[in-house]
């Protein structure tokens, strides 16, 4: 029993660590159009949908309040990406609370000071039409809707590919 517990978690840890990033661990490839989906930008606010966001990039991630790597992840997203884009009209940051109800992420934006839109998605549901497990992830549409970015946990190299993919799509 043990020694299957051992292999599961060393699988598990080779497939982070390889950043998970083959197909297996994706619902929607590289390439493909976003699934469009609702959402609230606030407790009890209006529903919009990703597809009103088409002619902007928009980055999209997925993260959870008690998620090591995400709390990593989530400073350098407020400092190299939200206050860079967060005045340019041809971006969106959506970070969505996987498995966690809008008290939760209220009280998470309070106490870290982030400045970027943190959602609610308590029952995994936008979650979900991108995968099933892993966090944190990111997604990059370009300005048709199409996904041009997938990463699957934090690695600082991974990180600078994503800030070099944002450069080069919001400066042109």
């Amino acid at each position: 029993m043990m020694k299957n517990m051992v292999l599961l978690a060393l699988l598990m840890a080779k497939l982070i660590a390889a950043g998970a990033q083959d197909e297996g661990v994706w619902k929607v490839p590289k390439g493909a159009p976003v699934p469009d989906f609702g959402f609230a930008l606030k407790k009890g606010g209006d529903s919009v949908r990703i597809s009103d966001y088409k002619g902007r990039v928009v980055l999209i991630n997925f993260f959870a309040t008690w998620c090591g790597p995400c709390r990593a992840e989530l400073p350098r997203v407020q400092r190299e990406i939200w206050n860079v884009y967060k005045n340019n009209p041809r971006f969106a940051l959506f970070v969505f609370g996987r498995e966690e109800g809008w008290d939760k992420v209220n009280a998470f934006v309070q106490q870290t000071k982030f400045s970027f839109p943190v959602l609610a998605d308590p029952d995994r549901r936008v979650f979900s039409l991108f995968a099933d497990s892993f966090i944190p992830r990111n997604l990059v549409l370009d300005e048709t809707g199409r996904i041009i970015y997938r990463s699957v946990g934090y690695d600082k190299k991974e990180f600078e590919t994503l800030l070099e993919l944002l450069k080069q799509h919001l400066a042109k």
